[in-house]
């Protein structure tokens, strides 16, 4: 006995498969900026925090240097600085050297 089985009884298309036109256009993501946190502490003097930050923080000047500063006392932390990973692990890893009380980096 010879069965003839049809084309659906073996799942195959009985119409072209038409494979989906390739993008050559190429869509760019931006790596995150992270944050650079100082903490409030009972052992940094405020001019201590001041003068790491103008130290270690490029373009710090003394006014934001004392603003932020004072933002850490009064908040209980301050962002000074935001940019890519690598700068931000560099700047984090000197304030910390340095004595401040620093929040692990935080993508921004």
């Amino acid at each position: 006995m010879v069965t003839t089985l049809s084309a659906a009884v073996y799942g195959m298309a009985t119409a072209p498969t038409v494979a989906p036109e390739r993008s050559n256009q190429v869509t760019r993501k931006t790596y995150p900026n992270y944050k650079v946190i100082v903490l409030n502490d009972d052992f940094n003097t405020f001019q201590h925090v001041a003068e790491c930050l103008i130290k270690y923080i490029p373009d710090m000047t003394s006014d934001r240097a004392w603003d932020l500063t004072n933002q850490v006392h009064f908040e209980g932390q301050a962002i000074v600085w935001v940019g890519p990973q690598e700068t931000a692990e560099l700047y984090h890893q000197q304030l910390r050297r340095a004595g401040l009380t620093m929040a692990p980096l935080e993508a921004a």
